[in-house]
C-alpha cells in the first residue's frame, strides 16, 4: 500500500514538474516514483517466499 502511495505522489509531482516546467520537481517525482517500484518489488518478492 505504500509503495502505490509513493508512486502516486511521483507522479503527481512529475506532472506539476512538467506543467510548471520546473526540472528538480520533475527529477523528484521520477526518483519517488522508482522509490515505490522498489517497495512493490520487495513487497511482491516477500509474498512470493510467504506461500
Amino acid at each position: 500500500m505504500k509503495a502505490k502511495g509513493e508512486q502516486a505522489k511521483g507522479k503527481a509531482k512529475e506532472a506539476v514538474g512538467r506543467i510548471t516546467d520546473d526540472e528538480r520537481l520533475t527529477a523528484e517525482g521520477r526518483a519517488e516514483q522508482a522509490k515505490g517500484d522498489a517497495r512493490s518489488a520487495k513487497e511482491k518478492m516477500k509474498d512470493i517466499f510467504k506461500h
